[in-house]
């Protein structure tokens, strides 16, 4: 993203830039559109549900009841939740082709389709409460994430589809909120048919990505930079980027360094045609404490509870004085997991710890040539794990 700014400013300090990067490619619809017009754009049916959180948040959820293949059949489909990972929105799902966004694939193959977004994101930014211009609206991290919103998201998929089991897909931060919940949530436990792991994050000793470096900087020093509140908005210049910057075609390996910088390079996996969709939706926010807590999860090399910086304020949160860990061995749920060889974000050697912590795990692959992103984007995806995926689903296909 820093790269990105510094490839604009400079394009602005030149002036005009109309011609001197290329032409510009067409620009792709979907980067302007909210998610159910996405979802319509390409002749899929869409719902948009508020989920309100106990805590007070407000999640926009969005469902793709049925795909194009075999619509007619509108009775009970097999359910289907996907959560997306760190800065990110429901619009990963969605954001590639249909023959190649993991929402769409599911829905033609016979999926009732939901999909999540975490708070602070662009399409969950209300509370009851606080606003978000508040402090206290953004006083969370993954912790609220896996106790508040998980569970109030599967609660409401239950009472609208009346089906009380259902498919979990995770990548990145979503893994590990289903970590979190499942191993210390029973009775949402029981609601997971199989938890399907794309990039799975649990600790992050081994990543090499620029990210991992925050947790060098003290947190008072981090809040400095950044304030108490939202951590990377997606804004109008990111859209700017994507459909200005990144959509001329002398452009593209810019870009493209750019976005893997920070996940690991697998370029000529992507579709470059897309970026104006990748960054007309992304970052899509969180909270300054969420990076704060990712920090903490680098330096102390453990995955635990957030540290509320001082042992009377963990007392009043914990009733201890430290932040209790949370044990995935913990969780029983079955679990598929697929990682990248090339990811510094999930790097391999992390996820070599995580694996033998898994008391279900039904099928791991790893995917050498794979980032942190090709799990969502990759033009291959659906030959190297969405079609495994579905394949382990229709095994338990049955409602």
């Amino acid at each position: 993203m820093w790269l990105l700014l510094a490839v604009t400013s400079m394009i602005s300090a030149i002036g005009g830039a109309h011609g001197l990067f290329g032409k510009l490619v067409p620009k792709s619809p979907e980067a302007n559109m909210n998610i159910s017009q996405m979802i319509n754009y390409w002749g899929y049916p869409s719902e948009e549900y508020d989920v309100v959180t106990e805590d007070g948040y407000i999640l926009g959820i969005y469902r793709i009841p049925y795909g194009k293949k075999n619509s007619e059949n509108l009775g009970k489909r097999p359910v289907v939740f996907l959560q997306h990972g760190l800065l990110a929105s429901a619009t990963n799902w969605i954001a590639n082709l249909p023959n190649n966004s993991l929402a769409f694939i599911l829905a033609d193959a016979g999926y009732d389709v939901w999909l999540g977004n975490s708070r602070g994101n662009t399409w969950s930014r209300r509370n009851l409460y606080y606003s978000p211009d508040s402090v206290e609206f953004w006083a969370f991290s993954f912790d609220e994430m896996a106790k508040y919103d998980l569970p109030a998201t599967i609660d409401l998929i239950v009472q609208k589809t009346g089906q009380e089991k259902m498919h979990y897909v995770g990548h990145s931060q979503g893994t590990t909120i289903g970590f979190i919940a499942f191993s210390t949530n029973p009775t949402l436990a029981k609601r997971i048919k199989t938890f399907y792991a794309l990039a799975p994050v649990a600790t992050v000793r081994y990543a090499q990505s620029p990210l991992k470096k925050i947790s060098l900087i003290p947190g008072y020093l981090l809040k400095l930079i950044f304030g108490d509140k939202i951590f990377m908005p997606h804004n109008f210049f990111d859209q700017f980027l994507g459909t200005e910057v990144c959509s001329r075609e002398l452009m593209d390996r810019v870009c493209s360094d750019a976005l893997f910088i920070m996940c690991g390079f697998d370029r000529k996996n992507l579709n470059v045609s897309r970026f104006d969709v990748y960054l007309g939706h992304n970052p899509a926010g969180t909270s300054v404490q969420d990076i704060l807590h990712w920090a903490q999860v680098a330096r102390t090399g453990r995955l635990q509870a957030f540290n509320w910086g001082s042992p009377f304020q963990n007392l009043l949160h914990y009733k201890q004085r430290t932040p209790p860990d949370y044990d995935v061995s913990d969780m029983t749920v079955p679990i598929a997991v697929w990682n990248g060889g090339h990811d510094i974000l999930a790097d391999p050697r992390d996820v070599n710890m995580l694996l033998p912590k898994l008391q279900n795990l039904l099928y791991h692959k790893e995917v050498l040539p794979y980032n942190h992103l090709d799990f969502i984007w990759a033009m291959d995806a659906p030959q190297e794990v969405y079609n495994e995926m579905v394949s382990i689903m229709a095994e338990d296909k049955i409602i």
